[in-house]
């Protein structure tokens, strides 16, 4: 496919999945009228801020039955931001109580494509309300990065904080990488300062096209997100953002020759000496 429409869908989830149900839903409606192939969805956009006892309440296989019907029935690649999962991906159960905060690639079939659990968990001191983050406390890191054929390209997952390691971004894009996907819940903090140079600078040494779905707005008192989701292409170029906090659709045209003819103009991949 060599031109496809994607899309990033911005939220500001909560700790209830009926409302954060009911958010999805529209932004799959939105990109299917848009005539979106590939949607991204943020970090935590089943559940933030409770995701062990979402995983305990066994509603986890439900939601991901939804997410997969969702991408059947709106012919989409959907990449589904993280959901909490008891398992790892051999199928053992992580065995001290935390989760996998796992990424999960549908088809527009619905057919599962792939997993990604995040590597890079976030245990920061941040100068916001908060104060102080321990995703440790909750989550156990992936052992593994992830490359997704789908229909639009392959794909790399960056979730939220893996976005700092650019050796990752490179170990994807030597793999053969087309696209790098972001789904994240940056502060604000750290959001303001970092987020999308972060992004274009993964855009740029990689020469990959990155799609960025944020959290982006007031969750609680102690907790406000960036936003700004976004599209990039090879180039750097930012193709298209929401500039407001709330939920909201971000469209870009991906056109994968121009992205080869760059490649083949510049061939970064090939001048690397590390």
């Amino acid at each position: 496919m060599n031109k496809a429409c994607v899309a990033a869908w911005q939220m500001v989830s909560s700790s209830e999945w009926s409302n954060n149900q009911a958010s999805l839903a529209r932004g799959f409606a939105q990109a299917a009228n848009a005539g979106v192939k590939l949607l991204l969805i943020p970090e935590n956009a089943a559940i933030f801020g409770a995701a062990a006892q979402l995983a305990e309440a066994g509603q986890i296989q439900l939601i991901m039955a939804w997410l997969s019907e969702q991408a059947r029935q709106h012919e989409l690649t959907l990449i589904a931001g993280t959901l909490p999962l008891r398992q790892r991906p051999d199928g053992v159960t992580v065995p001290d109580g935390r989760v996998r905060s796992a990424t999960l690639v549908f088809g527009p079939d619905g057919a599962l494509l792939g997993r990604y659990d995040k590597r890079h968990l976030f245990d920061v001191d941040v100068p916001d309300a908060q104060g102080r983050y321990q995703e440790s406390a909750t989550f156990e890191p992936g052992d593994d990065i992830a490359l997704i054929e789908t229909p639009v390209g392959r794909v790399g997952v960056l979730t939220c904080y893996d976005l700092r390691f650019p050796e990752q971004a490179r170990h994807l894009r030597r793999l053969g990488a087309d696209i790098l996907v972001v789904p994240a819940a940056f502060t604000a903090v750290t959001g303001e300062a970092h987020w999308q140079v972060l992004l274009r600078a993964r855009a740029i040494e990689n020469q990959c096209l990155v799609i960025a779905a944020g959290q982006g707005g007031q969750h609680s008192e102690q907790r406000k997100t960036w936003g700004h989701s976004q599209v990039i292409n090879a180039w750097g170029e930012v193709l298209a953002e929401r500039h407001e906090s709330g939920e909201g659709l971000v469209t870009a045209l991906y056109d994968a020759s121009e992205q080869h003819e760059l490649r083949r103009r510049m061939p970064v991949e090939q001048h690397r000496r590390d």
